[in-house]
């Protein structure tokens, strides 16, 4: 295959056939916590729920026993036992999704010219440079953001000749690491990002139904001092359109309170830890390690928050110094969100108690988000099997 994504890039082994699993979880909850105890102090929770950091395997199992109750709004149902699976040989390390990630971009340029690093026992992880055209100018994207053209209608675009360079290049990573939703799919995607926002090391899935990741996830918070709080991006009937999307399994890693096009030393050793961690996991999975059900606290996206605008979409304002750095703290009707250029404060008219996220992102302004609001939520993950064998 030819192309900027290939070179200097290798392909791990062969296309075996797998199982694709991204299931739901065998008996998941989620619950809104009480409005009456999320002051700041619950802070701490957000990032490692006491309940999370000392459960018990007894304790996690019995929970694991109970119906699925979603978020509000949604049915109650029993879910299946997940099936075994199978060894996660094929792993993606991707950085530069976003050419102006700087920490991202030179770590994957660091073992894209030695990769031992990214060698376990089990498996050796392949560095890819996403979006090399970007990464070149040092900017955000070209045409469009990579990271939202990895739906199945930007995948399977005819006209791609004269279109957006992102378009192509999604296409070229689906045939290299897909197809997207297929057997034929790398088994697992860490996927590299920054963020100006005040996240901590969040990570980052499509939803809390993928048994693996969150596994993952729960894994990185234990072997990790910082705070990994969870961010689920997934809405009801929205496909996925993220680049870790393609593999059966993916994760983003986007290390927060870091400017673009800067390369910072704390960051990028930060984000080399956290990815650490991640193939850690993979390799003692591989080795056939079984892993406990567990309760973990995540957070649902419900939608974006634009900042107040005129009717031309001018700015007429920005975000309250109050919110500012208050990424995942309780924010209740009534607290400011805003404040206009005139000095008027706009405060928050939801009904209930909100969780905001990637406040003041700076890339997502053109989004129309100055902040996502979310729904923090408790789930029981049931647990995570010994993987059956691969085949000689």
């Amino acid at each position: 295959m030819r192309g900027p994504l290939t070179s200097g890039c290798k392909l791990l082994g062969s296309r075996d056939c797998q199982q694709a699993w991204i299931c739901p979880p065998d008996l998941a909850r989620c619950q809104p916590h009480s409005e009456e105890t999320e002051t700041e102090r619950d802070v701490a929770e957000v990032w490692l729920s006491p309940e999370q950091s000392a459960c018990s395997t007894s304790y996690c199992l019995s929970k694991a026993m109970q119906l699925a109750l979603l978020c509000p709004g949604t049915d109650s149902r029993m879910y299946s036992t997940p099936p075994r699976e199978r060894q996660l040989e094929r792993v993606a390390v991707m950085g530069g999704t976003h050419g102006n990630e700087l920490c991202s971009i030179y770590l994957v340029k660091h073992w894209l010219q030695g990769p031992s690093e990214l060698q376990r026992g089990t498996f050796a992880a392949t560095p890819f440079l996403a979006n090399p055209k970007a990464t070149k100018h040092c900017i955000r994207y070209v045409s469009q953001d990579l990271n939202r053209s990895f739906t199945r209608a930007f995948l399977t675009s005819q006209d791609t000749r004269d279109g957006p360079y992102e378009v192509r290049q999604a296409q070229e990573i689906n045939q290299l690491l897909g197809p997207k939703g297929s057997a034929d799919a790398f088994d697992f995607i860490l996927a590299l990002h920054n963020t100006v926002s005040n996240m901590a090391a969040c990570l980052i899935s499509d939803s809390e139904e993928n048994i693996f990741t969150m596994h993952t996830c729960h894994y990185i918070q234990k072997h990790t001092q910082s705070p990994c709080p969870i961010y689920l991006y997934g809405c009801p009937g929205q496909e996925s359109y993220a680049l870790q999307s393609v593999a059966k399994n993916g994760l983003g890693l986007p290390p927060s309170s870091h400017p673009h096009r800067v390369l910072r030393a704390d960051v990028l050793s930060h984000m080399r830890a956290l990815v650490a961690c991640g193939l850690d996991f993979n390799d003692l999975f591989n080795q056939g390690t079984s892993f406990p059900a567990f309760d973990i606290v995540a957070y649902k996206i419900i939608e974006p928050v634009d900042f107040p605008r005129s009717p031309c979409g001018e700015l007429l304002g920005f975000v309250h110094p109050r919110l500012q750095d208050k990424d995942f703290f309780p924010l209740k009707p009534g607290d400011p969100i805003f404040q206009l250029f005139s000095g008027e404060e706009i405060f928050y008219e939801g009904d209930a108690t909100i969780y905001p996220a990637f406040i003041n992102e700076a890339s997502y302004c053109e989004k129309g988000a100055a902040f996502y609001k979310m729904k923090k939520c408790t789930f029981s993950i049931p647990p995570l099997e010994a993987p059956v064998a691969s085949a000689p």
